[in-house]
């Protein structure tokens, strides 16, 4: 197989060339060379085409190097049998990419995303209106433009590529690499050891929480691709409901010091100013206007081959890279602080004290 990576450089692009090479394909990639420029280099990756440029054709060199890659493929009458997009933001600037390699390859596959969906009083499944926004030529990505305009790049690559795209929608990507430290959070928080905060739902058993490993992610592109699978697909996991409770339960028999989980109220969390999602990362307030959250249905990946590992092992593997790559964090990196997710150690210990306070027999 031969396979061109935009990108490459960054979160996932790494776990696709490591697949990819043990497999004996064909690698190129095109990137800035600006994100880890000296990831490739060696005698290992000698095998690997490195094609430098920018996505956006109006920057630098833009899209030059590709063009010429282009050329000389039809020259030989070879092609690629996928392109994986794994950097697309804005509209324009996939069109502008999927326009110029649709006809030098069987598969454009972009990776998108679940905040496509803006309703989360549903349960999303891959037939789901996606967001929209209401200027489709704004090209600043935030909070609230990200969703809609992955679904506009999206639409652009499936427009100028009809019939060869191939939408992978993951939702929370986690694991070694992942320098969001979102579910980061919760392994180094717990192999910490000690009394550990959490959220409790009014209906625990009712709350449910996804994510997905970078390398489970990156085999199922992967696999799509070998299987010559296209359309879009919702790449989630675990198959089946998981609970806020059993996620940290399952962190916590994947680490060895003792730990108690003090699991406080969520409308009392809310009222103490610990905010959701980032404050104590995954959780999401039990309402019916995020009933849908942490529930997607993802049965048509698991039926084309998507696979989870067990969360003990995404949970030590991260720990074991969070040690490894301390260096690589700015020297105040402390969690709960600037756009770090998380709390405090002090503002966790203050919380405790008062949830005990207020009700004794809380564990």
């Amino acid at each position: 197989m031969r396979i061109l990576i935009l990108g490459g450089t960054g979160f996932l692009g790494p776990h696709l060339v490591e697949l990819a090479m043990a497999k004996g394909w064909s690698i190129t990639l095109f990137n800035r060379g600006k994100s880890a420029p000296t990831l490739f280099d060696g005698e290992q990756f000698r095998a690997i085409r490195q094609l430098k440029g920018d996505r956006d054709p109006l920057k630098g060199e833009g899209l030059k190097a590709l063009e010429a890659e282009v050329a000389a493929l039809k020259a030989r009458g070879e092609r690629f049998d996928a392109v994986i997009d794994n950097s697309s933001y804005v509209p324009r600037i996939t069109k502008a990419s999927a326009e110029l390699l649709c006809g030098v390859t069987l598969m454009y596959q972009i990776v998108s995303t679940i905040s496509v969906y803006s309703d989360m009083s549903v349960v999303a499944d891959e037939s789901t209106p996606v967001a929209t926004i209401e200027d489709p030529t704004l090209e600043e990505v935030t909070g609230q433009s990200y969703g809609p305009l992955k679904a506009l790049c999206e639409t652009a690559a499936e427009v100028a590529c009809p019939g060869k795209t191939c939408s992978v929608r993951p939702g929370l990507i986690v694991g070694p690499g992942d320098d969001t430290c979102r579910f980061t959070y919760w392994p180094i928080r717990i192999a910490r050891g000690g009394d550990v905060l959490a959220p409790r739902a009014p209906k625990p058993d009712e709350t449910s929480v996804q994510f997905i490993d970078v390398r489970d992610l990156a085999a199922f592109m992967l696999k799509l691709v070998e299987d010559g699978h296209h359309g879009t697909y919702i790449a989630n996991g675990p198959q089946g409901i998981l609970t806020m409770e059993e996620m940290l339960g399952g962190i916590k028999g994947a680490v060895s010091n003792p730990v108690r989980f003090v699991w406080a109220d969520e409308a009392w969390l809310l009222e103490e100013q610990v905010g959701p999602w980032m404050g104590l990362p995954l959780w999401i307030p039990q309402d019916k206007e995020s009933f849908g959250a942490g529930r997607a249905n993802c049965s048509k990946a698991f039926a084309h081959g998507l696979h989870c590992r067990p969360l003990a092992d995404t949970a030590r593997d991260t720990i074991a890279d969070f040690n490894k790559t301390t260096a690589d964090r700015p020297a105040d990196f402390a969690w709960g602080t600037k756009r770090t997710p998380g709390i405090t150690a002090e503002r966790e210990i203050e919380l405790i004290a008062k949830w005990k306070a207020r009700t004794p027999a809380s564990t």
